[in-house]
């Protein structure tokens, strides 16, 4: 088996699973904008989810250490054009806000004049700032503020009639690179997804985001399979996390239970009061299919969709080559039976992944 996992997921206890934004309300996956008002409770067949915007758990000191060793690795993952910095700051006070709501006795925010002080209690953190004066914080804003939640955040300008991806801090992404994107528009950044243009549906959400009004919140989930619990898979680390692809598909089928991880985003779409920006919050969970088959609802509904998915929509997602491996570890483990269907795959793919 492959000791050298990089995150303590596959350990799952049962607070994961009862509160796992699981992803697939029908047997069948498309792409979809998904877009529900946020802090809304979702219950599952496990428990429930979606209570706080800002979402800590039992991962919270790890996840900050992988993030800062990326960073300081990687510094490309931040960026902030010169015209975000009112944002940054409107998206620093604003997740702060959430935080001290969210977690009175680990984080408060107090406000005396234009002087604010901040503890987070968790990290040790405790200081005072003035609103856009960068002499009174030991870091940049944003970064500053990344560096003590579990999220990624990209923050979004409007102007010219669309949305631009002109700031943030992504070390956790899927199969994609900030460092490139940074700047694009929001059109841009969805090219290359299959169905979405054809469908129009990145020209309705990017409409319905260009409307919300200052302080509106809302959220979707998107989907897609990690292998050991990696949470950078990011485009500049594709030798690593396709090799892993690549050993799970060749390797002993009983290690899949481990080492295949479902992977659910929880993106919060978030109109800024100030600046008037958007912020985009990503915050990835991860669950290993040996949880995922502790709740048989989920694990006849994950093969069923891993199953019947598209063949386009496989290849972008970069299932290729781990749905088939997968849908039969559920199977033989899981139980999962004839709602199953169209499940015959190659034990290994030809394609790019």
């Amino acid at each position: 088996m492959n000791t050298a996992t990089p995150a303590p997921y596959a350990q799952f206890r049962a607070e994961d699973v009862a509160r796992y934004p699981f992803p697939l309300p029908k047997p069948q996956y498309r792409y979809s904008a998904n877009i529900e008002p946020a802090r809304t409770p979702v219950p599952t067949a496990a428990g429930r989810w979606g209570t706080h915007r800002v979402d800590i758990d039992r991962h919270y000191r790890h996840e900050l250490a992988l993030r800062a060793g990326i960073l300081a690795a990687d510094p490309t993952r931040y960026a902030c054009l010169p015209h975000m910095q009112a944002a940054a700051w409107d998206a620093m006070l604003t997740v702060m806000s959430d935080l001290s709501a969210d977690y009175p006795g680990r984080m408060s925010l107090a406000r005396d004049g234009e002087q604010y002080h901040w503890r987070n209690t968790d990290l040790g953190i405790d200081q005072r700032f003035v609103f856009g004066d960068p002499a009174t914080l030991p870091a940049d804003p944003l970064s500053w503020i990344c560096g003590q939640i579990q999220e990624d955040v990209v923050l979004l300008d409007q102007r010219e009639g669309q949305l631009w991806a002109d700031a943030g801090v992504v070390t956790f992404a899927a199969d994609w690179s900030f460092g490139f994107d940074v700047g694009m528009s929001f059109t841009q950044l969805h090219g290359p997804v299959p169905r979405v243009h054809r469908e129009r549906i990145i020209t309705r959400a990017q409409d319905f985001l260009m409307r919300l009004e200052p302080g509106e919140s809302y959220r979707r989930t998107n989907w897609t399979l990690t292998v050991d619990g990696r949470l950078d898979t990011s485009t500049e680390t594709y030798p690593i996390w396709g090799r892993d692809r690549r050993t799970l598909a060749g390797g002993d089928p009983a290690e899949v239970g481990d080492r295949l991880h479902l992977r659910t985003e929880v993106q919060h779409l978030t109109r800024l009061p100030v600046s008037g920006a958007v912020m985009f919050l990503i915050r990835t969970y991860l669950l290993p299919f040996r949880a995922v088959a502790s709740v048989p609802e989920w694990a006849g509904r994950l093969a069923s969709v891993l199953a019947e998915l598209p063949a386009d929509i496989a290849e972008y997602k970069g299932l290729a080559r781990t749905r088939g491996p997968g849908v039969r570890w559920l199977a033989e483990h899981a139980g999962v039976n004839g709602e199953v269907t169209g499940g015959s795959f190659p034990a290994t793919h030809g394609g790019v992944y």
